[in-house]
């Protein structure tokens, strides 16, 4: 068996490892699709109106408008919130010993890693059709066709996997469960910076240069553009250098961390 032969076998069996953990606990990826589908039903019904009204459109913005607007900023939450289970997951790993118990096992080192990122993926897919369907029952019209529907589902596996291999080596940097906990926090917090939720042109001067120019906003507007029809402009290149740029700095990041401890 040649060297990739065997890390593909060995991630195999890391990913199912992942997948039994997930459907042994159902339950906590329902938690993870319940905080956006919580959100959206604060945004829509409490907010929506107000700030709809600012949206404009056909009929004079509302609700409804308001509804088809922040659906991408809350798809991009339901990412962030399954890459901080990430974190969890390989700091909980890292600190209880499984790490060591691989270490002396005949296993590829990079499958531990890549068991928990593409089980995470799986994850977020669930997450994501939970929370699309809710919004589609609230109200959420969509102009897409497949195409669109296609695009817009790779550019969030793109975004996941970016976010996943950030988190995973944010886990690996963490010294106890809870700090795995509370460091990703920013991640869920920068789609609210960001053109997910409002115009950037209607915020203050210093915010709406933070917004214009952190990743979140180019990846809002391209699925708002994909799924709603909205213009994309040049966010489509800005948005995938994003994803390219965070998911390699982070690969190299955790690769070297977890070769730290491993050694250790």
């Amino acid at each position: 068996m040649n060297a990739l032969t065997r890390a593909t076998s060995d991630s195999a069996t890391m990913v199912g490892r992942q997948l039994r953990h997930q459907l042994r606990y159902p339950s906590l990826t329902l938690m993870l699709a319940g905080m956006p589908i919580v959100l959206l039903l604060l945004f829509v019904y409490v907010f929506g109106g107000a700030m709809g009204a600012g949206l404009g459109g056909p009929s004079g913005g509302g609700r409804a408008e308001y509804l088809d607007y922040i659906v991408p900023g809350i798809l991009l939450i339901t990412v962030a919130m399954v890459a901080q289970g990430t974190a969890i997951g390989v700091a909980t790993d890292m600190t209880e010993g499984i790490i060591a118990r691989f270490r002396t096992m005949d296993i590829a080192r990079v499958s531990v890693l890549t068991g928990h990122v593409v089980g995470a993926l799986f994850q977020t897919l669930v997450a994501l059709a939970i929370v699309t369907g809710v919004a589609l029952l609230l109200g959420f019209r969509s102009s897409a066709g497949p195409v669109e529907w296609i695009a817009a589902a790779g550019l969030l596996c793109a975004v996941a996997f970016a976010l996943t291999w950030l988190t995973v080596a944010l886990g690996m940097v963490s010294d106890s469960v809870e700090t795995a906990s509370n460091v990703p926090m920013p991640l869920m917090f920068l789609p609210f910076l960001s053109s997910g939720f409002v115009p950037t042109d209607t915020l203050p001067t210093g915010l709406r240069w933070f917004a214009e120019y952190q990743p979140f906003t180019p990846i809002s507007e391209v699925l708002r553009g994909l799924l709603t029809g909205t213009g994309i402009g040049d966010a489509a290149a800005l948005a995938l250098a994003w994803c390219a740029a965070i998911a390699l700095a982070s690969y190299i990041w955790a690769k070297r961390l977890y070769n730290r401890r491993s050694a250790g």
